[in-house]
């Protein structure tokens, strides 16, 4: 089995840290913010945590949400962003959305047996 979806791109669970540079306050709440706008609007599965955001589906969405809030983060005048990426794909089985939640239930469950 193949986690390549119909357009035969692999399906990726990514977590992403934006992290605005060069502003004159250390607060970035409204660039992230405008970063989770851009997220709603790719139509993706994505959940804000409190160092970053998980976000899946197909690999050129998922990089190019990321692109997509860049490009917002410096319209609002930020002079420098860095990012981090740690992205995951599979080819032993299928990958239906909810990726990140399946993750989190599995070490749950793994959990729960020792208690």
């Amino acid at each position: 089995m193949s986690n390549q979806k119909s357009s035969n791109t692999l399906y990726a669970v990514a977590d992403f840290c934006l992290i605005p540079m060069g502003l004159p306050t250390p607060s970035v709440g409204p660039q992230i913010a405008e970063c989770q706008r851009v997220l709603e609007k790719s139509g993706l599965e994505y959940r804000l945590h409190g160092y970053g955001t998980n976000v899946e589906g197909p690999w050129d969405k998922v990089m190019e949400a990321i692109g997509a809030c860049h490009e917002a983060v410096h319209k609002m005048g930020t002079p420098r962003i860095a990012t981090d990426i740690r992205i995951g794909t599979r080819t032993d089985r299928e990958i239906s959305s909810g990726g990140n939640d399946h993750k989190k239930a599995r070490v749950e469950e793994i959990l729960a047996k020792k208690e």
